[in-house]
């Protein structure tokens, strides 16, 4: 089979090639997947330099989630059989085939496409995590949501509307949030390289947004703290701006706000009942066609580098996914 695979790790993408090996067979427990579609996600860019926190030896398939048909099953899977639809991942999926265990698969809902299926897990339930579980959304609260075009981004969006928050989108470019604004219809957008504070304190009536969704970091995280309503609550999802910034903790003493930092797969590793029940929420409003996961592009496997390239130039609006069957 034909795979991207991460020989040795460097810069630049240096240690990645695409090459034939040998197709994986699946053993007790796992199944043999076809990939239709792979997420590309940031974690899987960190993890061709070996800056991710997970490191896996080399040499390994990058992919962290994917979506495709059932091939075959191992020993010892009775959910499953060839040619069910599913989602799910965890390893591999920048290959024509993938061998995960089928206790992290789940049937692809029939509202969604390949592609969306493949990138919706970790976006929303990150989102869903940070507002169901960390910050505890309100209907009629304001929310901030930086970082808007991103996949990350964008499904908290979509999850603080279904939740009944008044949503405020920001992004660095006015395109992405024409293109926000056209297809989500948030309460309103701010171009975040024009400053922000003002624009947020205006809209929320001098107070001040009640939560705020930050996967940026940096300057933003800076700028957030100047329109946080007191007793508010900042969500730390990451730092793709490149700098961890520091808390004066003198501004969260006198504006009563509180910073959360949010990891869903460790929230589930932690509260193994809750992430079970985060899980189901997410899927269920998959299968009832109430979210808008937006695919930005689909790229085949000759295509990674330019995938990828996508992602580390913030050209995406959404998710972009590799379709190793292109």
């Amino acid at each position: 089979m034909r795979a991207l695979v991460v020989e040795r790790l460097a810069p630049d993408y240096a240690g990645c090639v695409v090459k034939d090996i040998p197709t994986p067979k699946p053993g007790p427990g796992e199944v043999l997947v076809r990939v239709r579609a792979a997420a590309v996600n940031f974690p899987d860019l960190m993890q061709t330099r070996g800056e991710h926190q997970h490191k896996p030896p080399v040499p390994f398939v990058p992919g962290m989630e994917l979506a495709g048909e059932i091939e075959a099953v191992g020993e010892g899977v009775t959910d499953f059989r060839p040619g069910d639809a599913v989602c799910g991942g965890g390893r591999g999926g920048m290959a024509e085939f993938a061998v995960l265990p089928a206790a992290g698969l789940r049937r692809k809902p029939e509202r969604l496409s390949f592609s969306q299926a493949a990138g919706y897990a970790v976006a929303y339930l990150t989102a869903y995590v940070a507002f169901e579980r960390c910050a505890r959304l309100q209907a009629g609260e304001w929310v901030l949501v930086h970082g808007a075009a991103g996949g990350v981004g964008l499904a908290a969006v979509d999850l603080a509307q279904l939740m009944g928050a008044k949503v405020i989108a920001a992004s660095a470019s006015d395109h992405k949030l024409e293109v926000i604004a056209r297809e989500y219809a948030p309460d309103a957008t701010v171009n975040v390289t024009q400053g922000f504070r003002e624009r947020v304190k205006d809209l929320t009536g001098g107070k001040g947004a009640d939560v705020i969704y930050d996967p940026v970091g940096g300057d933003v995280f800076d700028e957030s703290l100047r329109c946080i309503a007191f007793g508010g609550r900042i969500l730390s999802i990451g730092f793709t701006s490149g700098r961890l910034p520091v808390l004066p903790v003198n501004i969260a003493l006198i504006k009563g706000f509180s910073v959360i930092g949010v990891r869903a797969g460790e929230y589930g590793r932690q509260f193994p009942a809750k992430g079970r029940e985060n899980h189901e929420a997410i899927w269920k409003l998959a299968d009832e066609g109430k979210v808008r996961p937006r695919v930005d592009a689909e790229y085949p496997l000759s295509g990674w580098r330019e995938a990828f390239d996508s992602l580390a130039d913030r050209k995406v609006i959404g998710k972009t996914v590799v379709r190793p069957d292109l």
